[in-house]
């Protein structure tokens, strides 16, 4: 990578894309729990409420745009911090495990909480391994080796 801008922007981008793609594979066209479009419905409720599951196609869209804006986010604060922690430089792949547990416990104990204040209890069984699995593979492993890439020259 050349950039700071475009290790951010690409580790946020591929990240991005691979937890959304997990997600409506694994929960609509796998498990057939929802459909795509409530997946993404579900992410604009966080700002738009119950009115984003009746907004249909333009909902769906800005909830992948918010979608894209926390990976971008994440990647951001990834590429910020990683300077800063020897462990990320010595092993990328437990970097990139560790990462994704950090981004899952963030949205699924502080921010989705705050957002949605009555949320079904979280229990220990399969839905919640795959949940964090998907985030550590989707998010925390390509964030991890992206921004490695680039810090490699400077170590």
């Amino acid at each position: 990578m050349r950039s700071k801008t475009r290790t951010v922007f690409s580790s946020g981008l591929v990240a991005g894309t691979l937890d959304i793609t997990a997600a409506i594979l694994v929960y609509a066209v796998i498990l057939h729990k929802t459909t795509a479009e409530k997946i993404l419905q579900s992410i604009a409720s966080g700002i738009f409420k119950k009115e984003a599951y009746t907004g249909g196609s333009e909902m769906a869209l800005i909830g992948l745009g918010l979608h894209f804006l926390i990976a971008f986010i994440f990647a951001w604060f990834y590429f910020k911090i990683f300077p800063y922690i020897p462990f990320f430089k010595i092993n990328t792949f437990l970097s990139g495990v560790a990462y994704g547990f950090f981004v899952w416990v963030v949205m699924n104990l502080i921010v989705l909480p705050i957002v949605f204040p009555v949320l079904p209890e979280k229990k220990l069984d399969f839905p919640l391994l795959l949940s964090i699995l998907i985030i550590i593979f989707c998010i925390g492993m390509p964030i991890a080796f992206i921004t490695r890439k680039y810090y490699a020259k400077w170590y």
